[in-house]
């Protein structure tokens, strides 16, 4: 994403990491409690994705928001990397469902070493050996957590792996398109909530989940609590879109991979408390601990890289791979 004109302030930077470390930390649990009442992955999906355009299109009409009207080229150029984006987090959400908070986390910090591994196979060249090393030591401690999870679930580990593939494509295409030039944090929203909807409405239809999921979610809704826990969800999916993007823009995307990373630590942690489903085992918790080292390494070292480089207009794809 493009470096704005002029520094941006500290206040606001820190702002800025500040909301997306919140938003990103609160939605996984969010999404937990949703999914732990009702497990219709892709409907909940939808349903973000129809708030977030709805949200986005009354805004600018009543002149709150600003974005550029609907353009076809844009979309088409768009399409692939919302697909991908729309199978990342399909798949994450259906790993919820099976996989506890902490071990979740662990998983999706595969994907650097995923973007590692594709960026060599297109030629990119070796990354520094500190990055590499921590990359491999993070994936390590996923291997070593996974031993010793008591609730392993098969399913659920396949659907978070997977997960980590749609990342990958996902972040090697925006890197690739430069889909996200000259667009802003509402503009891409918009954008990615309008294409996904035709995909989504497919895949509900396809895996039987609709009408049932429907008739499931209007009964459930008379419960207050489920409904409260619902509209937090809606809610936290915009706010988790759009302060990924601010933070992004404002400071850079190696600062929203190690707010990503810190954030991770806090999950895993909390994780461990809230919403059950762990039992501690030496192995998991050591696998755990390393994972987690891995990844604050793993930024440490793009930190240092990045200081060597100058500052480039460019999307640098693995820092976004925390994600």
């Amino acid at each position: 994403m493009g470096a704005d004109a002029g520094e941006p302030s500290s206040i606001l930077s820190l702002t800025a990491a500040f909301s997306y470390g919140v938003a990103s930390m609160a939605m996984v649990f969010v999404n937990k409690a949703v999914l732990m009442q009702y497990v219709h992955s892709m409907t909940l999906l939808t349903l973000q994705q129809i708030a977030t355009a709805l949200l986005i299109h009354f805004g600018q009409v009543l002149g709150m928001s600003k974005r550029k009207d609907f353009n076809l080229v844009t979309a088409k150029k768009l399409l692939p990397v919302s697909i991908f984006y729309n199978a990342n987090v399909g798949f994450a959400l259906a790993s919820l469902k099976g996989v506890n908070i902490p071990m979740y986390i662990a998983i999706k910090r595969i994907t650097p070493l995923a973007v590692l591994v594709s960026g060599c196979i297109r030629g990119k060249g070796k990354p520094p050996t500190q990055v590499t090393l921590s990359v491999i030591c993070t994936a390590a401690g996923v291997l070593i957590a996974a031993l010793g999870d008591f609730s392993f679930d098969l399913y659920g580990y396949c659907m978070a792996l997977t997960s980590v593939f749609f990342q990958t494509m996902y972040l090697v295409l925006v890197e690739k398109s430069g889909a996200e030039d000259g667009l802003s944090s509402v503009d891409l929203m918009f954008y990615n909530s309008i294409l996904s909807l035709p995909f989504l409405f497919f895949l509900i239809i396809a895996t039987g989940e609709f009408p049932h999921s429907l008739a499931v979610l209007s009964a459930k809704t008379a419960s207050l609590s489920f409904s409260v826990i619902l509209v937090i969800s809606l809610v936290m999916g915009i706010i988790l879109n759009f302060t990924m993007f601010w933070c992004t823009i404002v400071n850079s995307a190696l600062t929203t991979t190690i707010v990503g990373v810190l954030k991770g630590v806090g999950s895993t942690t909390l994780g461990f408390i809230l919403l059950g489903g762990v039992e501690v085992h030496a192995l998991n918790v050591t696998g755990l601990v390393i994972n987690t080292f891995g990844g604050v390494w793993y930024s440490y070292a793009k930190y240092k890289q990045k200081k060597k480089t100058p500052r480039k207009l460019v999307p640098d794809v693995e820092s976004h791979a925390h994600e």
